[in-house]
């Protein structure tokens, strides 16, 4: 249960559109902590109250990743990392592509865990980062009802006034580089092409059982 909050809540502060939004106004000079902090509670307050996206309801979930996580994530930094040096070599109509299957899969991956979300609260640790620092680690914590608080991390770098992020670390783990593993392994076999219809095929099979 422990396992599948944490890698949902993640999932979902990870996730864009594939077009980048700019900040709202109001939220400019925001410090990264802060705004982890105010995300990760209108993620868990709209997840609480939601049963469709709760059942994991695509559209909704989709929708409400795009209008409320969207504004707050650099997702071509993110895919670029996590495709590696096969970004570089891509097209840009591949590279929309890929950013397109990227986003799909974590949607797909992490909106199953959604109904696990109850009464968990965020954490937040001490921000050790300078002023100046134009990329920084804001730590958390997720604290159940019972049980021990588990560390849930976060990479973002500054946009402008804006902090964004780029990548999150759950259980240890980072995002990016668990992904880099799985996607430098197609690339090697098959290509950019053969990554995307690997990302393509895969997030086809996610439908096949409500097709059923």
């Amino acid at each position: 249960m422990k396992r599948s909050f944490l890698r949902a809540v993640a999932g979902l502060l990870s996730l864009a559109a594939v077009a980048l939004a700019a900040p709202p106004a109001a939220h400019a000079a925001e410090a990264p902590d802060a705004l982890i902090r105010r995300v990760s509670a209108e993620v868990l307050e709209r997840i609480r109250t939601d049963k469709d996206i709760q059942a994991g309801e695509f559209r909704k979930l989709s929708e409400f990743v795009d209008a409320t996580v969207m504004p707050h994530v650099n997702f071509q930094r993110m895919t670029a990392l996590a495709v590696g040096r096969g970004w570089r070599s891509a097209t840009p109509e591949q590279q929309k592509q890929l950013m397109a299957e990227f986003r799909t899969l974590l949607l797909r991956t992490y909106s199953g865990a959604l109904g696990s979300v109850k009464d968990q609260q965020i954490r937040m640790k001490p921000l050790r980062a300078d002023p100046a620092d134009t990329e920084v680690i804001v730590r958390s914590e997720v604290v159940p009802s019972r049980g021990e608080p588990v560390q849930l991390d976060y990479r973002l770098e500054k946009s402008g006034d804006a902090w964004k992020i780029y990548d999150v670390n759950v259980l240890g783990v980072w995002l990016v580089e668990t992904y880099r593993n799985q996607f430098a392994q197609e690339i090697s076999a098959r290509g950019v092409d053969g990554l995307i219809k690997s990302l393509v095929d895969k997030n086809r099979s996610f439908e096949q059982p409500r097709k059923s």
